[in-house]
């Protein structure tokens, strides 16, 4: 697992990397790179590759929520089935169950507000299990994915002015 783990810590800062230049970075040989790219797709420890996007960054970027969740479980239901159910919708961008104050965070992407209200109003709030909801709408993304959002502007300074 050793040869993986190195290899998925490249692959987390640059999924684009070749394998030759994983090969140089990891001082493993290109065939022992592959085969653990394999190994890691085969054993859904890699599920997929994805461009991290600053959204703000587009004409018609996307709007993104963080839902807070909470569930009431009975004896035939647990969090898996819960969750299983919230993550088949195309607009939940990530799922998570957390500890705290509520049971999941819920990541939402939609074209507008109003997308993203609807959705959880009519889709997930009615659910049996849930028994409150909160949406926070991101107004600023600073970093996703491990990737620092930049605004190419170096010097974040005030002037000064006699």
């Amino acid at each position: 697992m050793d040869a993986e783990r190195e290899v998925l810590d490249v692959l987390a800062r640059n999924a684009r990397e070749d394998i030759d230049d994983i090969a140089a970075q990891t001082g493993l040989d290109a065939d022992a790179v592959a085969e653990a790219i394999a190994t890691l797709e085969a054993n859904h420890v890699v599920h997929g590759y994805q461009a991290v996007v600053d959204w703000d960054r587009v004409d018609e970027g996307k709007i993104r929520a963080v839902a807070e969740i909470n569930v009431e479980l009975d004896r035939e239901t647990g969090y898996d089935q819960v969750a299983d159910r919230i993550a088949k919708f195309p607009a939940v961008d990530a799922l998570h169950l957390v500890s705290g104050d509520y049971d999941f965070a819920v990541e939402v992407l939609g074209e507008t507000m109003q997308d993203v209200s609807r959705f959880i109003s009519e889709q997930v709030a009615p659910m049996p299990e849930v028994t409150q909801t909160v949406t926070h709408y991101i107004m600023e993304t600073y970093k996703d994915g491990g990737v620092r959002f930049e605004d190419g502007d170096d010097d974040d300074r005030l002037s000064v002015s006699p």
